[in-house]
């Protein structure tokens, strides 16, 4: 896959059969968006194409409420590769792109410098200056500016139309559980391993820490039952079960809300390594304790619950 993180940088493509969205999550109804541009492409021989914003529209338009993003940079692209993608077109949302009318975003963009002959967008899809314009006149343009529009309709999971927006609030509320049926994948944070307080060291848990993005959407403040991704040089990467704690430590202290996690059968130092850490189910929410003795006891349930859980799951 080719990924042109600038529109001046494209240059001498084939005709394309371009998905367009923001893909956020890259959930299945952004999967059936490029699904749907893949099978078209196919049918007339052209290069599957998503074209998105590096940067989230709504924190650029004044007076918009700030959106957390589900995805960095990195986990998008590597999200969209796996749907066989040729060109993944990742500009920023910038002036240009704001005050752009719908005649120019459809010309000068889409047919002229994405050489679009098939275009693909969601039933809701929205795009230039004040969000003007919508799938019918993405369509009337395609006429004039010889492009076939295809507008898919909303995929729907136990009644819920999967957004975005959905996937936000399922991850702030900590139904992480629910991250998977919305995408096809759990969900995940990345990272390099931080030092922390070694707290855990003291009541007997010991934990690795990563830091997390203000910019990104953070789980509920809880406790979860987590599988973590370590990358030993040496070893290539290893999966452990483990259980990992999301919040600001109310019981010792004022910190900065970060994500502790205990690795089971694991005791090495991976101090500035970078790890992954999949979220599989609420434990409980996070709770400020009477005593240390009383966080130290709960600890150790809680440890013993994510361990049950690991032992009853099928391999």
């Amino acid at each position: 896959m080719t990924v042109f993180t600038s529109l001046s940088e494209i240059r001498n493509i084939e005709p394309t059969a371009v998905a367009l969205g923001n893909f956020d999550g890259v959930h299945k109804g952004h999967q059936a968006l490029i699904a749907k541009a893949a099978e078209a492409g196919r049918k007339n021989g052209l290069k599957t194409a998503v074209f998105t914003f590096t940067n989230h529209p709504a924190n650029v338009i004044s007076g918009k409420t700030k959106v957390k993003n589900i995805m960095n940079f990195e986990e998008k692209v590597e999200a969209v590769a796996k749907y066989d993608v040729d060109y993944l077109f990742s500009v920023d949302f910038d002036d240009m792109m704001r005050t752009s009318s719908p005649l120019v975003f459809c010309r000068d963009i889409l047919s002229n410098i994405l050489r679009a002959q098939i275009a693909v967008c969601g039933f809701n899809y929205s795009f230039a200056y004040k969000a003007e314009g919508n799938p019918q006149i993405l369509s009337q343009f395609g006429k004039e500016f010889g492009y076939k529009t295809y507008v898919i309709d909303p995929v729907c999971i136990d009644g819920k139309v999967v957004s975005s927006t959905l996937i936000r609030r399922s991850i702030d509320e900590g139904r992480v559980d629910e991250y998977v049926k919305y995408t096809g994948r759990p969900y995940d944070i990345e990272g390099i391993v931080i030092h922390g307080k070694h707290l855990g060291h003291r009541i007997g848990f010991p934990t690795v820490n990563l830091a997390l993005s203000s910019e990104m959407a953070q789980p509920l403040n809880g406790v979860y039952v987590t599988k973590t991704y370590v990358n030993l040089c040496d070893e290539g990467f290893k999966v452990y079960p483990s259980v990992t704690n999301v919040g600001n430590k109310p019981t010792v202290g004022i910190f900065d809300k970060n994500a502790e996690t205990h690795i089971f059968g694991f005791n090495e130092d991976i101090y500035g390594e970078k790890i992954k850490v999949e979220f599989i189910k609420l434990i409980r929410s996070e709770q400020k304790f009477d005593s240390f003795d009383d966080l130290q006891e709960q600890i150790h349930k809680d440890c013993l619950f994510a361990r049950e859980y690991h032992n009853n799951q099928i391999v």
